[in-house]
This record gives structure tokens, C-alpha cells and sequence, in this order.
């Protein structure tokens, strides 16, 4: 027992001389590796110094101490990944695009002229008729363009130069968007909002249109949708009624795309529903232009009138019945064959021996309830305790007694 208590007192006697060495070093020391020596093993124990356990970090070093090099354990290979076969995903294969459908020779022509909203169009009706192989989509959008500064592009004289080179099935025009500004005339400027600006831009758009209707080709006059600013909507929605009277004043037609644009109040709308139902953003962030799904949707309406104009070559997939390509119905070659005719009064035909109503029926001696209501309007009582038995319960008045 006395050995192992001197054993202790040495030990303590150990530690307590390993201190003091430690401190006059560190006395000893300059002052700045002092501090760095400080910033270093702070918060450390004092078990970390006795025991002479070492932490080298990203702190100040003393330039003329030699720091011990860090010895890197070599680290064991990593083990090769175990692909179970039964459970991993299996690998998809890459998704092959479908061949774009080739056109016909003979395919028909759709031309879009107007401004950035008419290239918009174009892009949407593209993507429409990709699949009809008879019809070929070419959109001439101007982005600035309108029919207020022909001094910009001259939509009067470039119409016919396209019309000429295409030799389009159909016109779609979607313009009027820049046209929001004053109109130099040959003898005035006309401000915008003006009767004399609104009288001049009618003269224009019957112009225009009777470019294409004069040449016997469908035109399909596309409206303004509305915009952010409630201004610019106002006047959308005088210039799309404008746009119709002198549209079908002249045998075109006006495709209003209004409310694909707006919500149940008639109000500007960025997201909306798109040609599948889904919720998507209609229109970008300057409340003017479209995005893709605005462009489709808004080919959408230009969709239905063009297949309907163009027939049957806009879809494919309607197949034109005619007397070589008739169904079979299995109906025999000569019907007159196989028809035998029925006598009606032969009553064994049917397995009976009389025909429907050759019996008299049977007499009854009382009359039916059908025949107390209609010939003479009265009904049987209903049964005591039903709902529709309204008879007051007969109650019987009491025995009188007699008191003697």
C-alpha cells in the first residue's frame, strides 16, 4: 500500500515539473509566437499539455521554430461498388426524336403578315400544322411594322409582292399593335384618338384587305388580345371593332381571341390556362408580348377556321369515303335473294295462333280503379294509417253511468 502511494506522489510530482517547464518556455518565448502559441492551444485541457498532445492548425507560426510535418496515413483503396442487377433502376434508353413530317408538292399555303404579334402567331401555327403534311406555314412577321408608318415598311406594297411569290391558299393578318401613334397623311398629322386618325387608319385596313379578298383568297383578320396597361387594353378593344366591320365588310373573317387572354371579368391575365388545360404563363414579364405557350394558345383560335377553309388537306387523318373504299358490313351481294316475304295475317309466324287483338278482351263485372277515376272521378279510400289517408279517427263517446 506504501509503494503504491509513493508511486502516485511521483507521479503528481512529474506532472507539476513538466508545467513549470512548459510556462518558462513559454516565458522564455517572444511575444507574438506567446500569442500564437495561445490562439493555437486555447481551449485545450491541461491533460493536453501534460500529456504532450499537439494541434497544429492554420494559426501564426514562429518563423525560426521548425514545425513538425504532418505524417498522411495512406488511406485503403475504396472497395469496387456491388451492383445488385435484381434492384438497380434499369437504364433508359435515349428518347429518339420523331422525324419531322415531310410536306407534300402540292401542300397549301398559309401566310402571316403583321407586326411582332403576327411572328408570334406564326410560331404557334408552325407547330399547329407540323404534322399535316398538306399544309406549309410561312409567317413574313415585321416585328415594328404597322399601318400607320409605311415610311418604316410599306405593308400596301409588300402584300402583293408575297402574295405573288407564295401564291397562298389563305392570308392570316394580326396587326395594329405599334399603330398607337400619330399618322402623317398626304395633307395632315393626325394625332392618335383622333376622328381624323380613326377615319384614314378605316381607309387602311379596307385597303388592306381588299389586297387579298380581291384575289379570291380567304383572309382571316386576327384581333389584339389585351394588355397590361389599361390604357393600351382600351384601345385594343376599339381597334378589334374596327378591325371586324371592315374585315367582313369585304368577305373576310375576324378571329376575336379575346377572352383566351383575360379572366372571367374581362381582366389582363399573365398565367392562364394553355391548349391543354394547364395552368402556364400566357404572356412575359413586359405585360405585352407572348411566351411559347401564349403563342400556341393563341394559334389555337387561328387553328380551327384555317382546317375548316383548307378541308381536308389540313387533316390528315380524315379519310374521304367513296365507292371503292366502303367499309365492309357483310351485307350479302344480291339482297333480293335472301329476302322472303311475311304475310302479316299469317299468325304462325310467331309461334301463336291469333294475331294482337283478334280476342276480344275478358268481360269483368266490376270496374277497375282506372276506370272509377277517369270515367267517373273517384278514387278508392287509402288504406287506414297511409300518408294520404286523411279520415279523422272515429272516437267513441264514453258509456254514460247511471248513480243510483
Amino acid at each position: 500500500m506504501t509503494e503504491k502511494i509513493d508511486r502516485t506522489r511521483k507521479i503528481r510530482w512529474l506532472v507539476l515539473a513538466l508545467a513549470a517547464a512548459s510556462l518558462c518556455l513559454s516565458a522564455l518565448a517572444p511575444a507574438h509566437v506567446a500569442e500564437a502559441q495561445e490562439q493555437r492551444y486555447q481551449r485545450r485541457s491541461i491533460l493536453d499539455f501534460f500529456l504532450g498532445r499537439r494541434y497544429l492548425d492554420d494559426g501564426p507560426q514562429a518563423p525560426d521554430v521548425q514545425q513538425p510535418r504532418r505524417q498522411q496515413r495512406k488511406r485503403p483503396p475504396a472497395p469496387k461498388a456491388i451492383v445488385n442487377t435484381r434492384t438497380a433502376p434499369p437504364v433508359r434508353a435515349p428518347v429518339q426524336e420523331e422525324p419531322a413530317v415531310q410536306k407534300l408538292g402540292d401542300a397549301r399555303t398559309i401566310l402571316i403578315v403583321g407586326d411582332f404579334l403576327a411572328s408570334g402567331l406564326g410560331d404557334g401555327l408552325t407547330a399547329a400544322f407540323e404534322t399535316s403534311p398538306g399544309v406549309v406555314v410561312e409567317a413574313r412577321g415585321n416585328v415594328s411594322s404597322g399601318l400607320v408608318r409605311d415610311d418604316y415598311y410599306d405593308w400596301p406594297e409588300q402584300l402583293p409582292k408575297m402574295i405573288d411569290e407564295l401564291k397562298p391558299a389563305m392570308v392570316v393578318v394580326m396587326i395594329g399593335a405599334n399603330d398607337r401613334q400619330q399618322m402623317v397623311t398626304d395633307t395632315a398629322k393626325e394625332k392618335f384618338r383622333t376622328d381624323g386618325w380613326f377615319s384614314e387608319y378605316r381607309r387602311r385596313v379596307l385597303s388592306f384587305g381588299k389586297e387579298v379578298t380581291g384575289r379570291k383568297i380567304p383572309l382571316l383578320w386576327v384581333g389584339l388580345p389585351a394588355f397590361e396597361s389599361d390604357s393600351m387594353t382600351a384601345d385594343a378593344v376599339q381597334m378589334n371593332q374596327l378591325y371586324r366591320n371592315q374585315v367582313e365588310s369585304i368577305g373576310g373573317e375576324f378571329v376575336d381571341i379575346w377572352d383566351g387572354f383575360v379572366d372571367e371579368n374581362g381582366n389582363f391575365i399573365v398565367t392562364g390556362s394553355d391548349v391543354n388545360g394547364q395552368q402556364v404563363r400566357l404572356r412575359t414579364s413586359d405585360g405585352i408580348n407572348l411566351t411559347q405557350a401564349g403563342r400556341r394558345k393563341l394559334a389555337f383560335y387561328v387553328e380551327k377556321p384555317a382546317r375548316r377553309l383548307l378541308g381536308t388537306q389540313a387533316s390528315p387523318d380524315l379519310v374521304r369515303l367513296d365507292s371503292s373504299n366502303l367499309p365492309g358490313l357483310g351485307l350479302p351481294a344480291n339482297p333480293v335473294e335472301h329476302t322472303v316475304p311475311i304475310s302479316l295475317s299469317d299468325p304462325n309466324l310467331d309461334g301463336g295462333a291469333e294475331l294482337l287483338g283478334a280476342r276480344p278482351p275478358p268481360m269483368t263485372l266490376t270496374r277497375s280503379p282506372r276506370d272509377l277515376l277517369v270515367e267517373q272521378g273517384e278514387m278508392t279510400p287509402a288504406p287506414p294509417g297511409r300518408v294520404d289517408d286523411y279520415r279523422l279517427p272515429v272516437v267513441k263517446a264514453p258509456a254514460e253511468v247511471s248513480v243510483k
